[in-house]
């Protein structure tokens, strides 16, 4: 499907306001023909040039309608003036601006109408890239650039509203315009009309001949601007990391790289769309040379033409060649807008791999366990996880342990299908969690991680994402339970502070309490502690873990551990190397084995 009739399927929502923006657009083109043949009779009052009719004229075969059409205006205006030559002016000059008036506001209503459509369309489009956005797995976040991501939902949106829905309103209103205008212009002059007939498609060619580059080259400048972003978002983020090593002379160097091929790609660009301008002006000043010498030959020579008639057919013809140009030009705005409709339609058309099976089965309720089955899991080229067999039951807590890289945040990934085994299936009581509804299977988990992940609003509305009905009672207890209600109650506006970006305004172990407490709140059968307290100084360190040992107590909990004096009380530790289980059992037990579990033991009390 071709992406202007793809992002055309949007706009059946308001195909309302698309009859209102037609039928407005009629009355506009009607009216715009009107105001230009009224010029005629204040010309021919003006200088008495005009054959006034002595009696209102009749219709019928001895007499053209055209004739018959303008006769009966002289005579309506002869009547009114009786003779009066300046009366007869102000009531003409009178029927112009009624009819200009008219013409305006009927293209007034119809770009009001047309407005509801356009901002319509691009609300819809970036909702529903949002919707899928969200919605994707974690392998195709990693494989693709944020700044990108943001410059798709942003600027290409954006240029697709500028250009195909412009462009929208041009083949409704244009044609109309140019078809009014040259019925009239028929009416004057059957030879001169046909000539603007033959320019009008004559040009159009010609343009689209310097347009057939602009989509390469628009699409190099949508990537080059996601690359911007990219490089932009980057860099606000590792601030204190750039300034810190004094590095800013090497990220000023790479961003003053990508805005230099911007600017190069964006010149060659701009240049090739401003030939439209020059181009449609030429060819619109040649024509009407031509139109006025062959009108002077009808005016003066063959005299078939008055004057009057003449300059009326000439504001028609203008009144053609304007909207045609406007077409020409938007010929480059569709190769523009063809370009970042795709890199859109890249996304919307998007498969991802983990998703929802067609007809899934019915999630148990979780009685007896969670079982990993020979997995098998490499990102790309690297093995991460070898025939791994692992068992969680109900109300158990289990610790994986290992040095880095040895697949513990994977399997935490793969129980909450952030990613498929190449190999192997994981069940909950026996049904495989590929098989099940991906949003059912998400209840059972609560995740809390090394980076809380907070959000720009307030404590109350981060912790309502876990449960957006719970009471105030409910986010009271749920922060108490994490031990974040002292230091809540002592902000500015308690729950109701708004915490920053990323939570910026709290520290580390108050952030991870905020995560714990929303956690909590969602109270899932199954929690997935990965390095919960690693990244924390001692004392917030006693708090969280405290808070954590009280969200685990009769709870299903998978945890991930860097600091294994956090893990003691587990009932089963997994050591794991390289994605294979090397040691298991319990912290007495892996003790008593003397083997690696007792190593990084001895090396973590040594430190």
């Amino acid at each position: 499907m071709s992406p202007i009739r793809y992002i055309l399927r949007y706009a059946l929502p308001y195909k309302g306001y698309i009859v209102l923006n037609i039928v407005f657009n009629l009355l506009y083109a009607v009216f715009n023909a009107i105001s230009f043949l009224a010029l005629m009779p204040m010309l021919e009052v003006l200088f008495q040039k005009g054959k006034v009719p002595t009696e209102m004229p009749i219709l019928n075969e001895s007499i053209a309608y055209r004739d018959y059409v303008f006769d009966s205006f002289r005579f309506r205006v002869a009547q009114y003036a009786e003779n009066n030559s300046l009366k007869a002016l102000m009531f003409v000059i009178g029927v112009i601006l009624i009819t200009f008036f008219l013409k305006n506001l009927f293209n007034y209503l119809a770009v009001f109408f047309i407005t509801y459509l356009r901002n319509g369309v691009i609300k819809d489009i970036q909702t529903t890239l949002y919707t899928k956005l969200i919605s994707f797995p974690a392998s195709f976040h990693s494989n693709n650039k944020k700044g990108d991501t943001i410059s798709r939902v942003t600027s290409d949106v954006t240029e697709v509203q500028r250009s195909f829905l412009s462009v929208l309103e041009m083949l409704i209103r244009e044609p109309l315009t140019i078809l009014f205008a040259l019925v009239a212009m028929f009416a004057l002059s059957t030879k001169l009309t046909l000539f603007v007939l033959i320019f009008i498609p004559v040009a159009g060619w010609l343009i689209s001949i310097v347009g057939k580059s602009l989509k390469s080259r628009s699409e190099r400048v949508q990537k080059e601007q996601g690359e911007l972003l990219s490089y932009l978002e980057e860099s606000l983020t590792g601030i204190p990391i750039i300034q810190i090593f004094t590095a800013e002379k090497t990220f000023n160097r790479k961003f003053t790289a990508i805005t230099k091929r911007l600017f190069n790609f964006s010149n060659k660009l701009q240049h090739r769309e401003s030939l439209a301008s020059p181009i449609s002006e030429f060819l619109g000043v040649s024509v009407i040379g031509v139109i006025l010498f062959i009108g002077g030959r009808l005016v003066l020579v063959e005299q078939s033409l008055s004057g009057a008639e003449f300059i009326a057919y000439m504001s028609l013809a203008y009144g053609v060649l304007t909207p045609a140009k406007s077409m020409s030009r938007a010929i480059y705005s569709v190769r523009k807008g063809n370009a970042a409709a795709q890199r859109i339609m890249e996304y919307l058309f998007y498969q991802p791999d983990i998703q929802s099976p067609k007809n899934p089965k019915k999630l148990p309720d979780f009685s007896k366990e969670i079982s990993f089955n020979n997995i098998h899991f490499s990102y790309g080229k690297e093995n991460v996880i070898n025939g791994l067999n692992l068992t969680i039951p109900k109300g158990k807590s289990v610790a994986l342990v290992g040095s880095s890289g040895s697949g513990k945040t994977t399997i935490a990934n793969l129980l909450a299908r952030f990613y498929d085994p190449q190999k192997g299936s994981i069940t909950v009581d026996g049904v495989a969690t590929n098989k099940v509804d991906l949003h059912e299977l998400r209840t059972l988990f609560g995740f809390v991680t090394q980076d809380a992940i907070l959000f720009h609003d307030t404590v109350k509305n981060n912790l309502h994402i876990a449960r957006p009905n719970a009471s105030t009672e409910e986010l009271n207890e749920a922060l108490a339970i994490a031990n974040a209600a002292s230091f809540v109650k002592e902000l500015p506006n308690g729950i109701d502070t708004v915490i920053g970006d990323g939570g910026n305004k709290l520290s580390g172990g108050q952030k991870q309490r905020l995560a714990i407490a929303r956690a909590v709140l969602k109270n899932p059968p199954v929690m997935i502690l990965d390095e919960a307290t690693s990244a924390l100084d001692t004392e917030s360190e006693k708090l969280v873990q405290d808070a954590l040992q009280k969200m685990m107590q009769n709870r299903t909990s998978l945890i991930i551990a860097h600091r294994l004096s956090t893990i003691k009380s587990a009932d089963e530790i997994i050591v794991l190397d390289k994605g294979n289980v090397l040691e298991r059992g319990t912290h007495e037990a892996l003790l008593a084995q003397n083997r690696m579990y007792k190593k990084l033991i001895e090396l973590q009390s040594f430190n």
